[in-house]
């Protein structure tokens, strides 16, 4: 390989290994990011109109989904913190049932029955997913928190077979040790 091709995939994996570590991104990143989601929606939404019946109904669906995914996006790199990776999660979902649910407009009887059930499921899994993430996040959270405070109090502990000064520096160690004041 050349020196300067594998400068470039040194480059990538670099930039693609610190992605996640980026910081949140600007507030006017964000207003430009949103206001192109509603200009592509707009766009998007002129073409369904030249449409009808069941198509149309199937378009503009799938215009509003992609904008409330876009808006979602936008907030993400926007704040980048859990919340917001939920909702976008939360967003695709509904995004995606609606229309699954235009689609299913088009069959009839036990057909359109048996599809919006699918579309419904679908739905529900990928939400129910997305629940037990964030869960999954809390509980961890809450069980760093929980060990966290009860190494702290073997360290108190631990400083109570001492007397004086030394009690009280062991004590103050382990305060700034487990951030306590």
């Amino acid at each position: 390989m050349s020196k300067l091709l594998m400068t470039v995939i040194a480059g990538s994996l670099a930039l693609a290994v610190s992605a996640p570590a980026i910081a949140a991104g600007s507030k006017e990143e964000y207003k430009a990011a949103n206001d192109r989601a509603d200009a592509n929606y707009k766009v998007a939404r002129e073409k369904c109109n030249s449409m009808s019946g069941n198509s149309k109904d199937v378009c503009v669906a799938e215009a509003k989904g992609e904008q409330n995914k876009a808006k979602a996006r936008a907030e993400v790199d926007y704040k980048g913190d859990e919340k917001s990776r939920y909702n976008l999660r939360m967003a695709i979902a509904d995004a995606d049932y609606e229309v699954a649910k235009e689609k299913c407009d088009a069959r009839a009887g036990n057909d359109k029955d048996v599809c919006l059930k699918e579309a419904k499921a679908a739905q529900t899994r990928v939400k129910a997913d997305a629940k037990a993430g964030r869960t999954s996040q809390d509980a961890n959270n809450d069980a760093k928190q929980s060990t966290r405070e009860a190494d702290y109090k073997v360290a108190v502990e631990r400083c109570d077979a001492m007397s004086g000064s030394a009690k009280d520096q062991c004590i103050a160690q382990a305060k700034a040790r487990f951030g306590r004041s």
